[in-house]
């Protein structure tokens, strides 16, 4: 791939933009309110932008291409069921919680609903996560800039590390998310004719129909296995993911969906910054429009790539193989751009393909940044200090957080299938601390004692069901069956499913009987936090398309058509 004088114009034009936001913001960015939650002031249809642009990181745009290609249609789950429904319970229930709670962030809640030491391991595990995400975004993007550039890997992680610091460290939160409202349209108008182009080099939509039949028929599927959703998860032997319709639903569109998008402190944070209760709620209710269409932008590519590299590859484009003699599914988008993008377009590729890296990477270092300062410094290392002390920390621990970020992008240059490594720590975490939410929001016998233990039992339980399970072709070890192997699963994808099922399953019952033997804390200290004692939220005075039960609703309706569409 050679970029021309005006491909590199355009990149460096966004660049500019980018410092030019932090700089422009730094003025408004005096408390640490300002710092870490914008001082509350962001407008919902910003919030709403950010909030989706904040996990268009790399694992969405190279991931999920990669998966479109490796899976099909069924990834779409990932959106249509594993994203849209826990959005609008997030809008709709969870929201008045958080923002009413008046919490500064998703540990802080649980510190407020039960105790110090569930927010303090929440705290930790987080901070962690975000450390290693924010290495995966820093490492994909210096390992393509490399590949598709040819500049050193140690440049690369540099200057895209010092871009991030540079904003964020000047402008905080504020930055972050008015610079993923640009890097969405970036990545929107850049990635869209990708999809377009590719479809009218295959021979349109009927043509890239008879590809992926093809491609079904050769692996052993039904014809219409890699177009389908639904109707081939009947047996996890009827499609490519090697899930069935129970590990899918309960797996992908209950625990892990909910357990990400209700409890993630990444993406809770884009909301918390609204300008008021409504627009909070409203922010995810928004996101999830966008969102929907996401398949369409994300996925199809890699289907369209599968589908030209079988048919010996539609108008030159054919996808690499591996060392092992695999396809290389990750190389779908750069493959993609050089092939169709002419000088120019190229440019506006490229730079929305930096772009999606820098707001995983970003979004989390602000994450990082919050928690670290508000849950574990001021929490357990300085209680009482100014509130200038504390935005001063936060810039030292954003630098902190990019420094662990480019150690981490090191550590990961030497795992081979980091990203399956990073779904199954969701598992881990995230899968058990929606049990631990839904019981405390909802229950409020729930008790201190009992969602700390229900964490561990989650997590204890995630890591034996990995030590005893394993997917087929796999080795004992990093994948599974480190203790023994009592059961082959068909693919990574759903042994990672079942191990949030049994994480969920075993926190939600360890937190009920751990709480039933100790005493519950008294009723109004739970005023605002749980649901039975919350005052509802109405919406009397706006306008019915403005209310989140309404919006919610025709969210799910326009989920449920694109399921039944491709059924």
């Amino acid at each position: 791939m050679h970029p021309r004088a005006i491909d590199w114009v355009i990149m460096g034009v966004y660049f500019a933009f980018v410092l030019g936001i932090g700089a422009a913001l730094k003025r408004t960015t005096r408390t640490s309110t300002d710092f870490f939650l914008s001082g509350r002031s962001i407008p919902a249809w910003i919030t709403g932008l950010a909030f989706i642009s904040a996990n268009l990181g790399a694992q969405e745009v190279i991931g999920m291409a990669a998966s479109g290609a490796k899976y099909g249609m069924a990834t779409s789950q990932f959106y249509w069921i594993g994203a849209i429904p826990a959005m609008v319970f997030l809008g709709v229930f969870m929201m008045p919680f958080y923002y009413g709670s008046r919490a500064r962030s998703v540990p802080e809640y649980l510190r407020l609903r039960f105790d110090e030491k569930t927010r303090t391991l929440n705290a930790v595990s987080f901070a962690i996560m975000t450390v290693f995400s924010s290495g995966i975004s820093l490492y994909a993007m210096a390992l393509l800039l490399k590949l598709l550039l040819g500049w050193d890997f140690g440049t690369s992680v540099a200057l895209s590390a010092l871009i991030v610091l540079v904003y964020i460290f000047l402008g905080g939160l504020t930055s972050a998310i008015y610079n993923e409202v640009l890097q969405f349209f970036l990545i929107v108008f850049g990635f869209a004719p990708l999809t377009l182009l590719g479809l009218r080099d295959i021979g349109g939509w009927h043509g890239l129909v008879a590809g992926l039949e093809t491609v079904s028929v050769s692996r052993g599927f039904s014809p219409h296995a890699w177009l389908s959703t639904w109707s081939v998860m009947g047996s996890p032997k009827d499609n490519p993911m090697g899930v069935e319709w129970l590990g899918m639903v309960m797996g992908l569109g209950f625990v892990l969906s909910f357990g990400y998008w209700c409890t993630d402190f990444l993406v809770v944070q884009r909301a918390l910054a609204a300008d008021s209760m409504d627009a909070a709620r409203r922010t995810p209710l928004i996101a999830a429009v966008p969102k929907m269409l996401f398949p369409f932008l994300v996925i199809l590519p890699g289907m369209i790539a599968i589908a030209a590299t079988v048919h010996g590859g539609a108008g030159g484009l054919h996808l690499p193989h591996k060392a092992d003699g695999s396809l290389n599914y990750d190389m779908v988008i750069p493959l993609m751009l050089g092939r169709y993008f002419p000088s120019g377009m190229l440019g506006l590729g490229l730079t929305a393909l930096m772009a999606s890296f820098m707001t995983g990477m970003a979004g989390n270092v602000t994450a990082f940044n919050t928690v670290w300062t508000y849950d574990i410094y001021q929490a357990h290392i300085v209680p009482r200090a100014s509130d200038h002390h504390y935005l001063v920390v936060g810039r030292i621990a954003t630098a902190a957080g990019i420094g662990l970020s480019i150690g981490a992008a090191y550590l990961t240059s030497r795992f081979s299938d980091i990203m399956d490594l990073l779904q199954l720590l969701f598992a881990f975490v995230n899968a058990p601390l929606f049990a631990t939410f839904l019981l405390g929001m909802f229950w409020k016998r729930a008790s201190g004692h009992g969602a700390f233990a229900g964490l561990i039992g989650g997590t204890a339980a995630a890591a034996l069901h990995q030590g005893l399970t394993i997917p087929t072709g796999a080795q004992p070890g990093i994948k599974g069956g480190w203790i023994a192997v009592l059961h082959h699963y068909p693919s990574l994808m759903a042994q990672n499913l079942w191990t949030a099922i049994w994480a969920f399953t075993a926190c939600f019952l360890v937190t009920v009987l751990v709480s039933l033997a100790t005493r519950a804390r008294e009723e109004r200290a739970l005023v605002g936090l749980v649901y039975s004692l919350t005052q509802r939220q109405r919406s009397a005075g706006q306008p019915w398309y403005a209310r989140p039960a309404v919006l919610g609703a025709f969210v799910l309706l326009g989920a449920l058509a694109l399921n039944l569409l491709f059924w």
